[in-house]
């Protein structure tokens, strides 16, 4: 099998685990680390070790590390404000794992769009569901949405910003 061809393999196998994430989190506001886990520990081995890597070693390693902390320390800062989780950390490992595929400089644009995402999403859910502004609403759609949207159109948003 050429590399071309085991690099598509790679990339929808990331694809279908990544939706199957987004699919569980909706029904159950859950993303289990049974699944999260092994995708970290898979993008590091892959862009430490593998000739088909996304990144390069450093920047796979920053990305673990930098998706998991971001949404860490923005749910610390909301817990010192409102004294309850404003995140879960399911979503702290989904971008972890995002970051340990795709390397730390994708981290940006992927909040940034699931962000932009999840807001659109989130009114179209108040309003279709009825729900209270208080209540749950799970983003990890949003950052697999990104996710992907990053590992098939790399660095489509800072283009998007540059040329408008």
């Amino acid at each position: 099998m050429d590399v071309a061809t085991l690099s598509g393999l790679v990339k929808t196998l990331f694809i279908l685990a990544l939706l199957y994430l987004a699919y569980i989190d909706w029904r159950s506001f859950r993303l289990p680390n049974a699944i999260t886990l092994p995708l970290i520990i898979l993008g590091l081995g892959l862009n430490l070790t593998s000739n088909l890597r996304f990144t390069d070693p450093p920047s796979a390693l920053i990305g673990a590390c930098l998706g998991y902390g971001v949404i860490w320390a923005l749910n610390a800062l909301y817990y010192l404000l409102k004294h309850r989780n404003g995140i879960g950390m399911g979503d702290a490992k989904l971008l972890s794992a995002l970051g340990a595929w795709l390397g730390w400089a994708t981290l940006p644009s992927i909040l940034l769009l699931a962000s932009t995402l999840g807001i659109l999403g989130g009114l179209l859910w108040l309003k279709w569901s009825r729900h209270k502004l208080h209540q749950a609403f799970p983003f990890g759609p949003f950052l697999v949405i990104a996710g992907i949207i990053e590992l098939l159109w790399p660095q489509i948003i800072p283009t998007l910003l540059i040329h408008s």
